[in-house]
């Protein structure tokens, strides 16, 4: 599995921390972790809505199987990346949360809440929501015996988006080009994507962006 944490500006500060904790649950798996957000607060301004549209081109390209993000409270970006196609995101705050949403909801990304309540011993928590989170493989269904209908549910739920939203594409190409430019304009983002990108008309699209 291949992981990205993306940090934004707010809680840049704790990047380290964070994916410190990250690494220590999924290097063990032999999961690959990428930090392509921000690595601390001196580097160039990222929004939690550049946050969600970040996840997005990673998630739709394929070069990225999960994303872990978050702001303040988590809301702002959890609200961000679900506004994006084939991007299913839940507000993480407990290990119980992570635990039940990878076996019910088996989505793609989680929003965690880095300033509130995160304090002494916040390191331990976020360990055992990773270790929670990736506990076993996605939509294994709680309880057991529920597994068929939350499979269901979550499929019914991925057309709903496939027609409530639009492609990834024609997002692309009709945002703001300078707001797009600006957010992915950032060496550990590019240098990542250039070099992993799985879905060429987007990796084109986005070279000319940046020219």
């Amino acid at each position: 599995m291949k992981i990205a944490l993306i940090n934004e500006n707010s809680q840049a500060s704790k990047n380290g921390v964070i994916l410190e904790s990250l690494k220590k649950v999924c290097d063990p798996k032999g999961y690959q972790v990428y930090n392509l957000g921000m690595t601390c607060e001196t580097d160039k301004n990222l929004t939690y809505v550049q946050n969600g549209l970040l996840a997005s081109i990673l998630l739709n390209d394929g070069c990225i199987d999960f994303v872990v993000t978050g702001c303040g409270t988590g809301e702002g970006a959890m609200l961000a990346l679900n506004s994006f196609p084939k991007v299913t995101c839940g507000l993480i705050e407990t290990p119980t949360d992570a635990y039940l949403f990878s076996q019910i909801n088996a989505g793609n990304a989680i929003s965690l809440p880095f300033a509130k309540g995160f304090g002494w011993g916040s390191e331990i928590t976020l360990e055992y929501v990773f270790e929670k989170l990736f506990a076993n493989d996605f939509g294994g269904g709680y309880p057991k015996e529920r597994q068929e209908p939350e499979q269901r549910n979550k499929k019914i739920l991925d057309k709903v988006k496939e027609i409530t939203h639009q492609d990834i594409m024609t997002i692309l190409k009709n945002i703001d080009k300078e707001f797009l430019k600006e957010t992915v304009n950032r060496p550990n983002f590019l240098d990542f994507y250039m070099s992993h990108a799985q879905n060429k008309e987007i990796a084109e699209f986005i070279k000319e962006i940046i020219k």
